[in-house]
């Protein structure tokens, strides 16, 4: 029992220095205490029972002894009883008083009525230990209080103030234990977001001339796109009309190589039609130089004719009268000689004139064939030029189709690139907005300079000012 008292004093004075303490002390005293009422309800038992006991132990006895001993028994049954009502009342009774008020403490109930602190006894002291240590615990629970309200009058307010945008206030009060963290905590966050706006404020310009620059930069590639992609356009219409002639260019190309190749047949056609006349006539000339021969085969008959008509007619002569009539005969003979010699000389001349012709005709069919022998060789090489001409252009129209496809899908490249640069130049101002959403939000603080120096609520602009 003076332990515990002791314990309890020990309580007591531990909570005038250190409240945490006292109530883990506190703790283990209730334990003790809890100990002690089992102890304390033990011996009540103990003496119930064995009041019990000696009640049985004479119920043993003779009847006899049992009516001499019943008036003892049942006065020390009496006695019994009543110590042990005595004990409950002097002893156990306030010990559960004293739990219940230890639990009410405990539980925090500071108002509670210490009982029997005006017991002499170890009891007494107890229970003025307790209202001792009651009393301590009002005087920390009020200093507990008084910096709470100390707290929640600066830290709120200063909360108050953040909420507000004015991030300039810190907690200057003198707080004390693990209020003191709070205060640094406190101090330290609101540094730390000071120090975060402004990143916030200075990024937030960064960024905005950036997207600025962005959007520019994607509003004059857009139109320069747009630009590319008329003059891409119109280069894709200029080279499908190249295209196009270029085709009509070979086909007219293969039209005249079938027309050279007809005219290299009529040519060929000709010069063998000249080649064949040629020969015809050198047949001719070689028949009228036969001709030749006959009319002078004719001319001699008829010089020789004439001759002999004049011999005739000399022999006539001679003869008289009687060759009178063959002389006339030689005389008509005679002439018709000389009409056969002048009938041959004309002849010669028509065949003489005839030769002249032919050979004049021979050489102009054979300046005929030369002349188609050139032409046959001028359609070759026109025939071969346009033949090249047509492979050229052929090459030329496969050339500019894939630089027409290329094109075509330079233009389709070009309008996909018009078409990202518009979104670009769309997530640029999209951007610019979400920024100057950003900044006006971060504008709304009011952040306090190093060292303390005055606090300016000031609007980012695009000179590239920040908060202070």
């Amino acid at each position: 029992m003076d332990a515990y008292a002791a314990a309890a004093q020990k309580i007591v004075e531990t909570a005038g220095s250190d409240p945490v303490a006292a109530r883990t002390q506190m703790s283990a005293f209730l334990e003790q205490f809890r100990a002690l009422e089992k102890s304390m309800a033990a011996a009540s038992d103990a003496i119930d029972s064995h009041a019990h006991q000696v009640a049985a132990s004479s119920a043993t006895l003779g009847t006899v002894a049992m009516i001499i001993l019943s008036i003892t028994l049942l006065a020390g049954m009496g006695t019994a009883f009543l110590l042990a009502q005595a004990a409950r009342r002097l002893l156990v009774r306030p010990l559960l008083d004293l739990a219940d008020t230890m639990r009410a403490l405990d539980g925090g109930d500071l108002s509670v009525r210490v009982p029997h602190a005006d017991r002499e006894d170890e009891l007494g002291g107890m229970a003025q230990a307790i209202d001792a240590f009651r009393d301590k615990l009002k005087a920390a629970e009020a200093a507990k209080e008084a910096q709470t309200r100390l707290i929640v009058d600066t830290i709120g307010t200063s909360l108050d103030a953040m909420a507000r945008g004015d991030l300039s206030v810190e907690v200057e009060a003198e707080l004390t234990g693990p209020f003191a963290a709070l205060k640094r905590s406190f101090n330290d966050a609101a540094q730390g977001l000071r120090a975060l706006i402004g990143n916030v404020v200075t990024g937030t310009e960064n960024i905005r001339t950036g997207a600025s620059e962005i959007a520019s930069a994607s509003e004059d590639l857009a139109r320069r796109t747009e630009s590319n992609a008329a003059s891409l356009e119109e280069t894709s219409a200029a080279i499908h009309a190249i295209d196009h002639r270029l085709k009509s260019i070979a086909l007219s190309a293969n039209e005249t190589l079938s027309r050279a190749d007809g005219a290299i047949a009529v040519v060929g056609n000709g010069r063998a039609i000249a080649d064949e006349a040629v020969q015809a006539m050198t047949r001719v000339s070689e028949s009228a130089k036969g001709i030749d021969g006959v009319i002078e085969g004719l001319d001699k008959i008829a010089f020789q004719t004439r001759v002999l008509a004049m011999n005739a007619a000399v022999e006539a002569g001679r003869a008289g009268e009687a060759g009178r009539g063959f002389a006339v005969v030689a005389d008509l003979v005679s002439a018709l000689a000389m009409r056969a010699e002048e009938e041959a000389g004309r002849a010669r001349d028509q065949l003489t004139a005839t030769q002249t012709d032919i050979v004049a005709a021979v050489d102009a069919v054979q300046k005929v064939d030369g002349a188609l022998s050139d032409i046959s060789g001028d359609v070759g090489q026109v025939h071969a030029l346009i033949g090249t001409m047509a492979e050229d252009n052929n090459a030329q129209s496969h050339a500019i189709s894939q630089v027409s496809d290329a094109i075509g899908d330079m233009d389709r490249g070009t309008q996909q690139n018009a078409a990202m640069v518009e979104e670009t130049s769309a997530a640029a101002r999209n951007l610019t907005r979400e920024v100057d959403t950003l900044a006006d939000g971060a504008a709304s603080f009011t952040i306090v300079a190093p060292q303390g120096h005055r606090s300016s609520r000031q609007r980012p602009g695009v000179n590239g000012s920040t908060l202070h």
